[in-house]
């Protein structure tokens, strides 16, 4: 395959990837808000657990089927990720009901500079002023759209503090591990799903029993309520897994910036779907405003300098012996030669 063959079926399966992210993320906030708003189940941690359980078992039957290779993720490495990502779901639940709706949109939007930091810091990764600029505008314009009134308190902001760093983290982990132990989405996946839902489906009912006052056994099921809660599990499938290909073919923060465009998305289909959630002109620029800083970022970052990883001493003093190398190999050659 030739290098531009090559770039062009990069460039399809990259867009081929983050529209699945896309289409299962809004697709599942959907079902998911007609689940809760219209039926009731309002017990978000266990539904959690079930779509983790769902995706244990579609990891299964792949596996048996051959799809999914063998693999190895040190139990550590496993039980460190599964922490960042509980700590991630139960401190979005409880930052949302601790902080006003204006402050959790502002806490989600600093998901994105954490990330950064955590690149520059972990990854020695290093920016250029466009890229810089293009994340500012992104954060500007969703800002713009979904951040109202803003109330904080100090338990609101020690949950949403949590809740920012465990997030950024998980996702950082997610790309870091693929890397580091040349992982698969669906190993990876089965590495981790059996672990998160086992843990949440323990602590999922006593978490939401908290949160809501209701307890989960409690709740009368009907069959429209049941096939949302399989719809929903279904959809999780899809959003774990392009999650993980996401984050893998990309980086974390990448993965934030684009990931915006599900939450123009969401308020669009709230309004079409659900009414009560109007689009105003303020929204609107939001949009307009986020979706030019995508575009940007996308432009901007990969072009060369927009977003690379700074060369390590290491890697200097590497790149010096090789010269040093290279020099003596040619004072031989010459030496041969006047020989």
């Amino acid at each position: 395959m030739s290098p531009a063959s090559k770039d062009e079926h990069k460039v399809f399966v990259d867009a081929a990837a983050w529209m699945f992210n896309i289409v299962t993320s809004v697709g599942i906030i959907i079902v998911n808000k007609a689940l809760m708003a219209t039926y009731g189940f309002s017990y978000a941690t266990t539904l959690t657990g079930l779509h983790f359980a769902t995706t244990t078992l579609m990891t299964f039957v792949l596996k048996s089927l051959g799809y999914i290779q063998n693999s190895h993720l040190p139990l550590h490495e496993r039980l460190k990720f599964v922490l960042f990502a509980n700590f991630s779901i139960v401190g979005m639940n409880v930052s949302l009901m601790w902080n006003s709706v204006g402050f959790y949109q502002i806490a989600k939007l600093t998901m994105i500079p954490v990330s950064c930091f955590l690149e520059v810091v972990l990854d020695n990764m290093r920016y250029s002023r466009d890229t810089k600029l293009s994340i500012m505008l992104v954060l500007l314009g969703v800002a713009i759209c979904t951040v109202s009134d803003v109330s904080v308190n100090a338990k609101g902001f020690l949950a949403a503090f949590i809740a920012v760093w465990s997030t950024s983290l998980q996702q950082y982990y997610v790309h870091s591990l693929q890397q580091k132990y040349s992982l698969g989405s669906f190993n990876l996946l089965g590495h981790t799903a059996p672990v998160q839902a086992a843990s949440l489906l323990l602590c999922g009912p006593f978490l939401d029993y908290w949160l809501t006052g209701k307890r989960v056994d409690a709740y009368h099921h009907t069959l429209a309520s049941t096939l949302l809660i399989a719809l929903s599990c279904t959809i999780a499938i899809g959003t774990n897994l392009s999650q993980f290909i996401c984050i893998g073919r990309f980086t974390a923060v990448s993965f934030q910036v684009l990931g915006h465009m599900k939450t123009v998305l969401v308020l669009i289909l709230g309004f079409l779907f659900f009414g009560n959630e109007g689009l105003n002109l303020h929204v609107v620029l939001g949009m307009i405003i986020a979706i030019i800083g995508m575009i940007w970022y996308g432009n901007v970052s990969s072009l060369p300098g927009g977003k690379e990883r700074a060369p390590s001493p290491l890697d200097n003093n590497l790149e010096e012996l090789s010269v040093l190398v290279e020099s003596a190999n040619e004072k031989v050659l010459i030496t041969s030669d006047k020989e």
